[in-house]
């Protein structure tokens, strides 16, 4: 077994919790049981970790068995990487039969016709999600395995989660492949951005609960006690808008937890209005900007700003 790989199994087993390894390798699928049974997994993780790879040289494992692990590491803690959606879309509405191996031959055909120092590593999933690896190199360097890029693809669908490599030249020919290999004709990044995986799918699968039809308004109770003395038009006036935010953010958010969406932005183009009297405004180009917004849980601060008094 190659000495590189050899590191490369060692490091990945490194990044695993101990008492998580034997999960772990399980999954993986490359060692026997037999083999597993020799492993003592209660010693340290470095222990393990060259005993892991003596087995593994056994096996002659190489690069692709390597990789599969990671993505194995990755897919169970995804949580762990930034992930960025994109929007594929096609030139009708022809609708085609996904086939898989020819979906994996159309993106290796074109990332290799375009650099052929690279790694590619496929993982299907049950929930038809796959995971691809690539690891990239350069025309006169062999791929830096330490730092790959993640792409999970849901089969007919236009949409890819992806985990970019810090070597972000290389996001254009990932983005070329997988158009060519999902038969599409263009791709657009959509400016949402999260460490959840799931929290993204969620949003442009449209998986999360909004009850719109189901909600009922309801009294808010607590902390609305009004003085005594208030005028009663004003405190009926007070409890109408503060039932119509709950409401309104009921149905814009839903009652469930929401997505965990991290950043997200869009351009804004508006014109304004005034008295052609005044002639504040001589000119008639819209205005222009770009609008960011990133938090930790960014629509749970967004769902919290309308009953605090700010409109969204």
């Amino acid at each position: 077994m190659d000495e590189n790989v050899a590191e490369y199994i060692r490091r990945t087993v490194l990044k695993i919790p101990r008492d998580e390894i034997k999960m772990m390798l399980q999954k993986w699928g490359f060692l026997s049981e037999a083999q597993l049974q020799t492993l003592n997994f209660h010693q340290i993780k470095d222990n393990i970790s060259q005993e892991v790879v003596q087995l593994c040289e056994e096996n002659s494992a190489d690069i692709k068995q390597a990789a599969v692990l990671d993505i194995i590491y990755n897919h169970f803690y995804q949580n762990k990487r930034m992930w960025s959606v994109y929007q594929m879309k096609k030139s009708g509405e022809e609708v085609e039969y996904f086939d898989i191996a020819d979906f994996k031959k159309k993106f290796k055909g074109r990332l290799r016709s375009a650099l052929k120092n690279v790694t590619i590593t496929f993982k299907e999933y049950e929930d038809n999600a796959i995971w691809i690896r690539v690891a990239w190199g350069t025309p006169y360097k062999k791929p830096n395995q330490y730092k790959p890029s993640y792409v999970v693809y849901h089969s007919q669908t236009p949409y890819a989660f992806i985990s970019a490599s810090v070597l972000k030249s290389n996001m254009p020919l990932l983005c070329q492949a997988l158009i060519v290999a999902s038969n599409y004709h263009d791709i657009r990044e959509m400016e949402l951005r999260s460490h959840s995986l799931e929290s993204l799918k969620d949003i442009v699968f449209k998986r999360y609960s909004q009850n719109f039809q189901t909600y009922t308004p309801k009294p808010l109770q607590g902390g609305n006690v009004e003085p005594e003395n208030a005028d009663i038009g004003i405190v009926h006036e007070n409890r109408s808008e503060t039932e119509r935010i709950h409401r309104l953010n009921q149905e814009g958010f839903g009652s469930g937890p929401q997505p965990k969406l991290e950043f997200a932005q869009y351009r804004l183009e508006t014109m304004f209005k005034s008295d052609p009297k005044m002639d504040v405004l001589d000119k008639k180009e819209p205005f222009r900007c770009l609008v960011k917004f990133s938090s930790p849980h960014l629509l749970e601060s967004l769902k919290s700003l309308a009953p605090a008094g700010w409109k969204t």
